[in-house]
């Protein structure tokens, strides 16, 4: 009980920072790099979305095989393994570049993505 709800604690966390890095900020971490070529700037805007795609994933796949899967079955746990492991590579890829930015939701998100990966691990060996 106590593991399914970390595990949906960590979706909640992780769908929600997506949809934000979507939704809020993406005109204007676009916008803030000033005059680039179409090219760059498409680049630039495909990169910031898909990592917004990437996080709703991540979230989405662990709250769909909580609610889907048998207690305890072998390839949930894979899968929840597999998802903390992603959430921990971006933290460290985020820890390295957009973390050493001025910009605060950047700095936020080796924290956000190591607590949801955290929870998701946690989950796995309670």
């Amino acid at each position: 009980m106590i593991s399914s709800a970390m595990l949906y604690a960590a979706s909640a966390i992780v769908i929600s920072w997506g949809i934000a890095h979507i939704a809020i900020p993406t005109k204007g971490v676009v916008d803030a790099f000033g005059p680039i070529s179409p090219d760059n700037r498409r680049i630039l805007l495909m990169e910031w979305l898909m990592e917004g795609v990437l996080l709703i994933f991540i979230g989405a796949l662990v709250a769909f095989v909580t609610l889907l899967a048998h207690e305890p079955e072998r390839a949930a746990v894979i899968v929840y393994r597999m998802a903390a492991i992603v959430l921990v590579v971006m933290a460290g890829i985020s820890q390295l570049t957009g973390a050493r930015t001025a910009i605060l939701p950047m700095k936020l998100c080796p924290t956000i993505f190591l607590t949801a990966a955290a929870l998701i691990f946690f989950a796995t060996v309670l």
